[in-house]
C-alpha cells in the first residue's frame, strides 16, 4: 500500500490488520467479482501453486482452476451467506496441480477463495470435533472444563503449548490454564497488559474466531494488485491465510515461538478469552484440523457460557438461602449488633474478598485485610457523601480517596453496603491490590531474545508493564457481586426496620417453647433417676465383694451415660455401629478379633439406652469369661433388616474358654434377657454353647431407621497410612507413556493425574520414546504394544536393560506378540482406571521390594 503507515509500538493499536495486502505462504488466494466468475486479484504464489501460466487476473475462474472445480466452488458459495462461516470443500482437484482443501466466502463485492494443499492423512473434522466434545460435555465445573480443554487440544493438534487466556474488563489478560511440553517454562497465572492484544485485534477475534500463524518469521506473499480500480485494499478479515502484524510476529520470535494458533472463546457476544497454542518451530495445520478446532471452540464457548450462568444462579441461590436463614435467626435475637459481629465470616463467604469489616454504632469489627480502625471514620464519611445511601464500590480507592494511600498495602478495592437509611453504619468488603496476589509463574532467571523493537515484546517485560498499569487497583467487582451486595443490603435494612416488632412476637413464642423444654427435661431426668435407682438397689450376689459390685455398677452407669450423651448429640438417638464401636473399643487391641458387619441403623433414644446396657453386659461378660478374655478369641456381631422392618442383631463368640450356663440368673443375666422384650417389645435369646455364647436380639421397627449404607469397620481400620504412603509414592513417580492415539493418551494422562501421577512424558512412537530416553530414565512405563506399523518391544528391551518396570497395554486378546522373556503385567484396552493404576503400583512395589534370600 503506497500510503501504508510505518507500524511501531506507538501506533500498533491503530494498525489496519484486516487489510494487510498479503497472505501467509502455506496457501494461495484468488479474489473474484461478486458472482465468482472472473478473477480480479490473486496472491503472487497462486500461479505456481495452481499450475497456471501467464497472467491470472482477468481470466475466468474456470480457466484458472478448471470447469469442474469452478462449478463446485460456485455451488459452495451459494450455500454461504455469512463471511465468518466460509463454505468448505475438501480434496478439490485443480488442473494438474493436485488436490486442495478450499475455503470460499463473500466480503463486500468480492468473492475470496483460499487454497491449501490437501493433507495426505487427515481425520474427518466432524468426527474429531465430536470426539473432543464428548470428553467435555458432561463436565459441570468451569475450572475442570478449562483444564481438560487445554489437555485435549494439546493431544489433537500437537502444539508444544496450549493455554486458555482470559480477558479482564480492562482488556488485560491472564493465562488461566495451560498444558505444555514438560521442558518449557510455565505461563500459568501470568497476566499481560491490554496493549499486548490491541483493541482492533480483539475486535477481529470476534469476527473471525480462529487464527493460524504457520511461521513466526512473518514471510508474506503480496496480493496483486494491492488496490483495486477504486483505490481500495482487499478486506481479509475472514481469510484464514491473512498475513500477520510484524509486531505480533516479533513478539512470538522474542518468546522463541515458531508458530501459533488461537481460537476465540465468545460468550454473549463478548470476547471472553482465547485458546492460544504455541509451537517452537514452524507448523501448519490442515484445513480439517482447523475446522475441528473451530467447532470445538464454539462448543466450549457455549458450554462455558452455560456453566457461568449456572454458577451465577447457584451463587445467588446460596446467598438467598443464607440471607433467609439469617433473617430467621435475627428474629430471635435482641442484640442485632452482636449477631452481625459474630456472623462476619458467613457474610465474607458470600462475595470473594480479602477482608471484611462491620462499622456499627461507632464500633469496628474487621476480619482479614482491612483498614486500620483510625481510618474507618473518614472512609465511612466519604462513602456516605458519594453513595446516596446505596451500595457503592470501587476497585481504585486511592483514586477516589487519596488519603487511602496510607493503607493501600492492605486495601485497594471497597464494596460498601449501608445498614440503614442514614449513611452511618456499613458492612464493607475489601480487596487487595491485584499485583500483590500474583507472581511470575516461570523461572525468574529465564532470558528472552530481543528484537529490533526492544524487550518490550517479551513476556517478562509485558508482565512488568501490566503491573505498572494496575498499580493501586484491585480486581474489579462484578455485576453479579454487586447484585449480591444489594440483596444483603435489602435484608439487613429490613431486619433493622422490623427487628423490634419481630422480637416482641418471638418473645411470646419463646416462652411457650421454654416451658415445653423444661417439662421434657423434667420427664427425662426422672426416667434416668429411676433407672439408676434400679441399678443401685439391686442386692449384691453371694460370693461377690463390694469392690466387684462397685466396678459393675460403675460400668453400667457409664454405659447409660454414654447412651444419653449420644442421644443428646444426635437429637433423638444414635447409630448402632457407633454404640458397638464405643463398647468394644477397649478389647480391639490385636490379641483378639472383633468383627462388625451390617447396614446403617439409627436407634431412637429409648432403644439406644436399652441396647447400651445390654451390649455393655455382653461385652464385660465376654471380657471376663468368654472370647474376649483370651488371646486369639473371636467375636462377630452382625445385624440386618428383616422383611417386616425389624432389626435382628446376632452376637457370636468363638475360640474362647469352654462355656457353661450360669448356675443362677444374676442381675446382668436378667438385664440381657428381659430388657429388649420388656422395654422395647422385642425379643432376646442367649444360648451358652460350649464353644461360645450365641445371642439373638430383635429390635422392633418402630424404634429404628435403616439406610442402605453398608458399614465395614474392619476395612475402614485398615485404610490410613498405607494409602497416604501410596499417594506420596505416586506423586513422585516419573512415568513414560507410549501411546500412538493422542486422544487416548490424553485420557490416560487424566486417569493418572486423578491418582496423583502428574509427571508424565508421552511419546506417540517407538522412535520418539527412544529419543526421550536419551535424556532421562523413568521410574515406570506404560507401553501400548501395537504402535501402528511397529511395536513397543524395542522400548521394553531398553527399559529391561535399565531395570525400569513397565506395563504392557493392548486391545487384543492374543498375547503371543509379547515374548515370554518380558515378565510384565498386561492391561486390556480400552483402559480402566482401577486396573491400570493397580498394575502400575504392582510393578513399582515389586521393584522397591528386594528379593528374599534363601
Amino acid at each position: 500500500m503506497p500510503d501504508k503507515m510505518t507500524v511501531d509500538l506507538t501506533n500498533c493499536d491503530r494498525e489496519p490488520i484486516h487489510i494487510p495486502g498479503s497472505i501467509q505462504p502455506h496457501g494461495c488466494l484468488l479474489a473474484c467479482d461478486a458472482t465468482g466468475a472472473v478473477v480480479t486479484r490473486h496472491s503472487a504464489n497462486a500461479a505456481d501453486m495452481l499450475g497456471v501460466s501467464g497472467e491470472v487476473n482477468g481470466l475466468r475462474l474456470d480457466e484458472v482452476i478448471g470447469g469442474e472445480a469452478a462449478h463446485t466452488l460456485r455451488n459452495a458459495l451459494a450455500t454461504s451467506d455469512d463471511p465468518s462461516r466460509a463454505a468448505l470443500r475438501m480434496g478439490v482437484h485443480v488442473n494438474e496441480a493436485g488436490a486442495f482443501d478450499v475455503s470460499v466466502h463473500r466480503v463486500e463485492t468480492s468473492v475470496i477463495i483460499e487454497f491449501q494443499p490437501a493433507a495426505a492423512h487427515s481425520d474427518q473434522p466432524l468426527e474429531t470435533a465430536r470426539m473432543l466434545i464428548s470428553r467435555v460435555r458432561s463436565i459441570s465445573s468451569i475450572s475442570q472444563l478449562i483444564e481438560k480443554s487445554t489437555r485435549l487440544m494439546y493431544a489433537m493438534l500437537g502444539y508444544d503449548r496450549v493455554m486458555v487466556y482470559r480477558f479482564e474488563q480492562d482488556g488485560a489478560g491472564q493465562v488461566v490454564s495451560e498444558y505444555k511440553r514438560r521442558d518449557l517454562e510455565s505461563f500459568k497465572g501470568q497476566y499481560f497488559p491490554a496493549s499486548d492484544i490491541p483493541k482492533q485485534a480483539r475486535t477481529l477475534y470476534l469476527r473471525n474466531t480462529i487464527r493460524i500463524i504457520s511461521d513466526a518469521e512473518g514471510h508474506r506473499v503480496p496480493v496483486v494488485p494491492t488496490l483495486d480500480e477504486a483505490g481500495l485494499p482487499l478486506d481479509l478479515s475472514f481469510a484464514h491465510l491473512r498475513s500477520v502484524s510484524p509486531i505480533h510476529c516479533e513478539y512470538l520470535r522474542n518468546m522463541g515461538v515458531g508458530a501459533s494458533m488461537s481460537i476465540s472463546i465468545v460468550i454473549d457476544g463478548e470476547l471472553w478469552g482465547l485458546i492460544a497454542c504455541h509451537h517452537y518451530s514452524p507448523k501448519t495445520l490442515s484445513l480439517t484440523q482447523r475446522v475441528a478446532a473451530e467447532m470445538f471452540g464454539e462448543f466450549l464457548s457455549m458450554h462455558l457460557s452455560a456453566l457461568q450462568q449456572k454458577q451465577i444462579l447457584d451463587t445467588t441461590n446460596e446467598a438467598r438461602r443464607f440471607l433467609d436463614q439469617f433473617l430467621q435467626t435475627a428474629s430471635h435475637h435482641t442484640d442485632l449488633g452482636g449477631l452481625l459481629r459474630t456472623s462476619i465470616a458467613e457474610f465474607r463467604a458470600m462475595i470473594p474478598s480479602d477482608g471484611i469489616g462491620l462499622w456499627l454504632d461507632g464500633e469496628w469489627t474487621p476480619s482479614g485485610m482491612a483498614p486500620p480502625v483510625g481510618a474507618v471514620t473518614a472512609l465511612a464519611d466519604f462513602i456516605g457523601s458519594v453513595s446516596n445511601s446505596r451500595t457503592w464500590s470501587t476497585h481504585n480507592l486511592v483514586g477516589q480517596l487519596p488519603e487511602a494511600v496510607a493503607y493501600a498495602s492492605e486495601v485497594c478495592g471497597v464494596l460498601a453496603i449501608p445498614l440503614s437509611q442514614r449513611p452511618r453504619d456499613y458492612l464493607f468488603f475489601f480487596r487487595r491490590e491485584v499485583v500483590q496476589t500474583v507472581n511470575w509463574a516461570g523461572n525468574p532467571e529465564k532470558s528472552y531474545e530481543t528484537g529490533p523493537l526492544g524487550d518490550r515484546l517479551t513476556p517478562r517485560k509485558s508482565f512488568a508493564i501490566w503491573k505498572e498499569t494496575v498499580h493501586l487497583q484491585s480486581q474489579p467487582w462484578t455485576v453479579g457481586e454487586e447484585e449480591i451486595a444489594e440483596a444483603i443490603r435489602s435484608v439487613l435494612v429490613e431486619i433493622v426496620l422490623h427487628h423490634n416488632e419481630l422480637l416482641e412476637d418471638e418473645r411470646g413464642k419463646a416462652d411457650v417453647r421454654q416451658r415445653m423444654l423444661n417439662e421434657e427435661l423434667n420427664h427425662r431426668v426422672k426416667n434416668i433417676l429411676a433407672v439408676i435407682k434400679a441399678l443401685i438397689g439391686h442386692p449384691v450376689q453371694e460370693g461377690r465383694n463390694l469392690q466387684d459390685y462397685i466396678a459393675t455398677l460403675k460400668g453400667r452407669i457409664q454405659a447409660l451415660a454414654f447412651a444419653h450423651d449420644q442421644v443428646v448429640r444426635g437429637g433423638d438417638g444414635g447409630a448402632l455401629h457407633e454404640l458397638l464401636e464405643a463398647e468394644l473399643k477397649p478389647y480391639r487391641d490385636g490379641a483378639r478379633t472383633v468383627t462388625l458387619l451390617g447396614p446403617y441403623v439409627w436407634l431412637d433414644s429409648r432403644a439406644y439406652s436399652v441396647m447400651a446396657l445390654v451390649l455393655h453386659e455382653l461385652a464385660t461378660n465376654a471380657a471376663k469369661y468368654g472370647a474376649l478374655s483370651v488371646t486369639g478369641g473371636l467375636l462377630e456381631i452382625r445385624w440386618q433388616r428383616l422383611d417386616n422392618g425389624d432389626c435382628e442383631l446376632n452376637w457370636s463368640e468363638s475360640k474362647g474358654p469352654a462355656v457353661t450356663p450360669p448356675s443362677r440368673a444374676g442381675f446382668g443375666t436378667v438385664l440381657i434377657d428381659r430388657s429388649v422384650p420388656f422395654e422395647l417389645g422385642g425379643k432376646s435369646k442367649v444360648e451358652y454353647a460350649s464353644d461360645g455364647v450365641q445371642g439373638r436380639f430383635l429390635i422392633p421397627a418402630q424404634h429404628i431407621h435403616i439406610a442402605e449404607t453398608e458399614i465395614l469397620p474392619e476395612l475402614a481400620e485398615n485404610t490410613g497410612q498405607p494409602q497416604d504412603a501410596a499417594v506420596l509414592l505416586m506423586s513422585e513417580l516419573d512415568l513414560l507413556l507410549v501411546e500412538d492415539q493422542m486422544l487416548v493418551a490424553a485420557d490416560v494422562e487424566t486417569m493418572l493425574a486423578d491418582h496423583g501421577i502428574s509427571k508424565v512424558t508421552t511419546a506417540p512412537s517407538a522412535s520418539e520414546a527412544l529419543r526421550r530416553l536419551r535424556d532421562f530414565t523413568p521410574d515406570v512405563a506404560i507401553l501400548d504394544v501395537n504402535l501402528g506399523a511397529e511395536t513397543s518391544l524395542p522400548i521394553a528391551e531398553e527399559l529391561t536393560r535399565r531395570n525400569v518396570p513397565f506395563v504392557f497395554a493392548t486391545g487384543y486378546s492374543d498375547r503371543s506378540i509379547i515374548p515370554a522373556s518380558f515378565d510384565a503385567p498386561v492391561v486390556r484396552k480400552p483402559y480402566e482406571a482401577a486396573a491400570l493404576i493397580s498394575a502400575v503400583m504392582k510393578v513399582v512395589e515389586e521393584r522397591e521390594t528386594p528379593p528374599q534370600q534363601d
